[in-house]
């Protein structure tokens, strides 16, 4: 059996809006997605995470971000900027999970290297969909990088 399908996934969060956190954590419980979560409100925060800097000095890799655009100190693109350019964190899938529609924002996103940008959707429904389906495609048809 493949190595991914085994153990649970970690999932980087990064979003600073406590509305939003609630609703993707009560997603994944909703749809009994078995992930370890960890949640960081702003960019300096996720850079210190994926670096190991600060409180984060032992932080373990996550094999999925998630990622607003919109959040403290470094937005989204910076950080998605620094994940990608960094030889052992560019393997690392980054779905941006935004509510920006904006095309600049998607063009952007996509030309820093960004795996995937999903807009999240105002229902609660279409909010679990949403989450269905990443969690199907990154966490279960795809094999995840080391």
């Amino acid at each position: 059996m493949d190595n991914n399908k085994m153990k649970m996934a970690h999932i980087l969060l990064v979003e600073d809006n406590e509305g939003d956190i609630f609703l993707i954590l009560e997603s994944f419980e909703d749809l009994k997605i078995k992930a370890e979560i960890t949640v960081v409100k702003n960019g300096q925060e996720a850079l210190d995470f994926l670096f190991k800097r600060g409180e984060y000095i032992n932080s373990k890799k996550p094999d999925l971000v998630l990622l607003d655009i919109n959040i403290p100190i470094y937005n989204g693109h910076e950080v998605l900027k620094q994940i990608k350019a960094d030889p052992g964190l560019k393997k690392i899938p980054v779905i941006m999970l935004t509510t920006s529609s904006s095309q600049k924002d998607i063009d952007k996103a996509y030309d820093n290297h960004c795996n995937s940008y999903v807009k999240k959707p105002l229902n609660m429904d279409e909010f679990l969909g949403a989450i269905l389906k990443i969690e199907q495609f990154w966490l279960n048809l795809t094999t995840l990088a080391n």
